[in-house]
């Protein structure tokens, strides 16, 4: 049965009918003001919360929250402009021990956390919890940007950028940025786009797309040695099948065709 069809039976179903009278009676809540469908938000005045930004980070496309950053480092047309050096880490215990002040160099206000290698390959795309949650405490966070090729629950704050694709070891632009790059990032809260991109590295000198081109990913760039074995595996078939924006909906006759091209050396 496919979802239009489940969606429709749904519309008709007994048990549709129980709940949305157990809103009223019980809740005392009009079962059409829980979901609306996107006219009615519309009127009333009611956005989107989420943006896909794209650029030469992300090439593929990524996801944030655009309505959880801070109002306060919003311009006034409603668009959120940051350009700041980039501060590069390949696990989430090494960036938070930096935002803590705990190791390294502290996070200052107007670095952008570039966090690699944590998606599907690397480890399975873990969620990000501990840094966005650092990062809402410090009095300072709002003026800090995060992009990760890891994902984010909804209790993810601020301008953090994730699910960016391709991933770090899937070859994505992301996993040969640089502590010290100087990343723009720009998202339109009132037209839902917005962009990503490496615009120098540091010293202005070199063209942002040579340095992509050229570079080498992350030296410290690796799975994660602790990644369990079924979730490599459905990382490689989600790989197979598309990659993060690709590959989460399975077309099993094309694996099995990309697979057995493979095997028989035409892959």
């Amino acid at each position: 049965m496919s979802w239009n069809q489940i969606l429709d039976a749904w519309q008709q179903s007994e048990r549709r009918s129980v709940c949305r009278e157990h809103l009223r009676s019980v809740d005392g809540i009009n079962p059409d003001d829980v979901i609306l469908n996107p006219i009615e938000a519309k009127r009333r005045g009611l956005t989107s919360t989420v943006c896909f930004p794209k650029g030469n980070l992300c090439p593929e496309g990524s996801v944030i929250k655009s309505t959880a950053i801070d109002p306060s480092v919003i311009d006034e047309d409603g668009v959120f402009r940051k350009k700041g050096p980039a501060r590069v880490f390949t696990s989430e215990p090494e960036a938070l021990a930096d935002i803590n002040g705990q190791a390294g160099a502290p996070i200052p206000a107007g670095d952008i956390i570039v966090l690699i290698g944590r998606g599907p390959l690397g480890c399975g795309m873990e969620e990000t919890y501990q840094i966005t949650s650092a990062l809402k405490y410090l009095s300072f966070g709002k003026e800090v940007a995060l992009i990760t090729d890891a994902r984010f629950s909804g209790v993810s704050t601020g301008a953090c950028i994730g699910h960016v694709g391709p991933e770090a070891l899937a070859g994505g632009p992301i996993a040969k940025v640089r502590d010290g790059d100087v990343i723009e990032i720009e998202i339109d809260r009132n037209q839902l786009i917005g962009k990503v991109n490496l615009v120098s590295d540091g010293g202005g000198d070199e063209n942002a797309q040579e340095i992509l081109r050229t570079r080498m990913p992350h030296p410290e760039l690796s799975v994660d040695p602790s990644m369990p074995d079924d979730t490599k595996l459905r990382a490689a078939l989600q790989q197979v099948g598309g990659g993060t924006w690709g590959g989460c909906v399975y077309d099993v006759d094309e694996i099995v065709k990309r697979l057995a091209s493979g095997l028989n050396g035409n892959g």
